[in-house]
């Protein structure tokens, strides 16, 4: 029995490797590049894309500890809280969220936190000064404690899933794209993915990350989960800060218009905060001429769009 059948995985149908789909797009055309897209959110419905990388090695490993509750963190519209919300119910794991700003506990959930809590995932409400110390072991013993949860049963995992474990499980990604491509492209919350995806690809190969926060401290990050996850520097890659759009959860009418104009001319429907910046990045950088004439360019789509509803993140 394979570690994912004793978990449950295969069960879930995981479709992997991920469709990876050509796509005629003049604004890489004219510059004689080839545009391909790598549909990670087709992994699964309710895993999809990178949080499916991230996720699996970390539940083996909550599994084969005993945990029986995942405590994690995010801010109101984290993809990373949906997942691992759908991940307890699916496998049968109680779900704690940890949600950046108290004064979210007075307010009606949104949609992604209201995605949280039909799935079982209770969600505790922190202050921000107390969310910026997340990973201090005092803090976590404190918000354990507060939920009333002893911490041999707890399996914790980091803001946006991002680990060692994760950063293997992205790895997974880049091997999928050996030789596809000379610049694969993602979004960058954490920098969890883009740290695994550089570290699985081939030589000759170059890892683009577009952050979608502003502050510029994604590089640090990287560098320190991949020498946690692969002893060192792993692979070729480069960070593009210029398209956050005002930081998380920001987005413009501009890049709305453009990720609705994509969704229709290339038939999917793309998530506004993480892969229309990286989209949008780079329709940018093909104008600019970064891109060498006759290669190919691979945009990974790492998840769809936010749960529908008349609320959401506002265009700023």
């Amino acid at each position: 029995m394979t570690s994912h059948e004793a978990l449950g995985l295969d069960a879930l149908r995981p479709r992997l490797p991920s469709p990876l789909r050509p796509v005629e797009d003049e604004r890489f055309a004219r510059h004689g590049v080839r545009l391909l897209l790598k549909r990670d959110d087709l992994i699964h419905p309710d895993l999809s894309g990178n949080k499916w990388r991230k996720l699996a090695p970390n539940l083996h490993a909550a599994k084969a500890a005993g945990r029986r509750t995942l405590v994690t963190f995010g801010g109101a519209y984290s993809n990373h809280l949906r997942a691992t919300a759908a991940a307890g119910r699916l496998l049968g794991f109680a779900t704690v969220g940890v949600v950046r700003g108290q004064e979210l506990a007075d307010r009606p959930l949104n949609p992604s936190l209201a995605r949280c809590a039909a799935d079982g995932m209770r969600l505790r409400y922190v202050d921000r000064a107390t969310y910026r110390r997340k990973a201090e072991p005092a803090v976590v013993a404190a918000l354990l404690a507060g939920a009333g949860l002893e911490p041999d049963t707890v399996y914790v995992l980091p803001e946006g899933g991002s680990n060692t474990l994760a950063a293997r499980g992205c790895a997974d990604l880049g091997r999928e794209l050996r030789g596809t491509a000379a610049t694969v492209a993602v979004a960058c919350g954490t920098g969890g993915t883009l740290a695994g995806l550089a570290a699985g690809l081939g030589p000759g190969q170059r890892a683009l990350g577009f952050p979608v926060l502003r502050g510029g401290f994604l590089d640090k990050e990287i560098r320190d989960l991949q020498r946690a996850a692969f002893g060192g520097p792993a692979g070729d890659w480069r960070l593009d800060d210029r398209f956050h759009f005002g930081g998380f959860a920001r987005t413009s009418t501009a890049l709305d218009a453009f990720a609705t104009e994509f969704g229709e001319r290339h038939g999917l429907a793309v998530e506004r905060l993480y892969v229309a910046k990286m989209l949008y990045g780079l329709t940018e950088l093909a104008a600019e001429g970064a891109f060498a004439p006759d290669t190919a360019v691979v945009a990974v789509i790492t998840g769809g769009p936010e749960p529908e509803s008349t609320g959401g993140p506002a265009p700023s």
